[in-house]
């Protein structure tokens, strides 16, 4: 359990001892909580409330470089495509919260696409993808695209080996057939979590009434399936990585630096007026790695150790 966990349970258990009259009624209930509690909890929560806030001042900034996108988008017709795939609990959804939290929400969306239902399982895996496409001045934001026939529909048998194949013989080509009318920008996102962090991730969604819902059928079997995932990994950023449409590797155990360098990737994807001097663009390589040299480092790995595990 996170320290900031710890804190949270201890400002709940605080706060319950204070009589409800107290809380709600009273104006200075707050320093009733504070007296409540011990010199260690208030270092603590202190110490935490500094972290949340600072992390959250950071990427003010950058998020206000992203309204200014948006009006550039917008002003000149362009359309903007990022996809956030990866690994299940590897911090996709925060980030795209954090992308989005002050953006013009009539000017983007977020799709997060379910079960293909009877009658979409029949028709092109693409189409229902297709049907989301942004129109000129609009960024979509996938949480999961159309890489799920490349990653957890291969590993958990939702598809044919051949479906899979066909994918990924046909996937570049379609990516550049709607980027080639150069009003359309396609970033491809892939969050890395390391297999420790995710079973960390997954314990705490087990035992939090507030994220329960967002443990599935595939994360129970993610980690017993982790060298599985961890293969269709490498031949995802082998085969689909292009020079024009090319992947970008999120190292995302570090939740605060992922989202970060996110939004910078986004904001040094396209050119835009009004972009801010004093703000450093420049991405941190530790967080951010090219998809063919994270194929690389498997590779390489893969050569040192005979087994993959990033």
């Amino acid at each position: 359990m996170q320290e900031s966990e710890r804190t949270a349970k201890r400002i709940s258990k605080t706060v319950g001892k204070i009589p409800v009259p107290a809380k709600v009624m009273g104006r200075n209930w707050i320093n009733d909580v504070i007296r409540g509690m011990t010199k260690r909890d208030r270092h603590r929560i202190l110490r935490t409330a500094l972290q949340t806030y600072i992390e959250a001042e950071t990427l003010k900034p950058y998020q206000a470089e992203l309204i200014k996108l948006q009006e550039h988008l917008e002003e000149k017709g362009r359309k903007v495509i990022i996809l956030f795939d990866g690994r299940d609990a590897s911090g996709k959804g925060g980030t795209i919260r954090r992308v989005t939290r002050y953006m013009n929400e009539k000017h983007y969306r977020t799709v997060a696409l379910g079960k293909p239902n009877d009658q979409q399982q029949t028709e092109l895996h693409m189409k229902r993808y297709i049907e989301q496409f942004p129109h000129a001045g609009e960024i979509v934001l996938f949480d999961r695209s159309w890489y799920n026939r490349a990653m957890v529909e291969p590993v958990m048998g939702f598809c044919t080996p051949r479906q899979y194949k066909d994918f990924i013989h046909t996937v570049n080509d379609f990516e550049e057939s709607f980027v080639s009318d150069g009003k359309t920008t396609l970033i491809k996102l892939y969050f890395s979590v390391s297999k420790d962090e995710q079973a960390r991730r997954f314990a705490r969604r087990q035992h939090d009434p507030l994220r329960a819902w967002k443990l599935s059928e595939v994360d129970l079997q993610a980690q017993d399936l982790w060298g599985k995932f961890t293969r269709k990994k490498l031949e995802l950023l082998e085969k689909t990585h292009t020079k024009l449409n090319p992947w970008y590797v999120i190292r995302s155990d570090q939740k605060a630096l992922a989202r970060l360098e996110t939004i910078k990737l986004i904001l040094r994807s396209t050119t835009y007026k009004g972009r801010s001097r004093s703000l450093d663009f420049k991405p941190n390589d530790e967080i951010v790695i090219p998809g063919d040299k994270e194929a690389k480092l498997m590779r390489r790995e893969y050569r040192l150790h005979g087994k993959l595990e990033s």
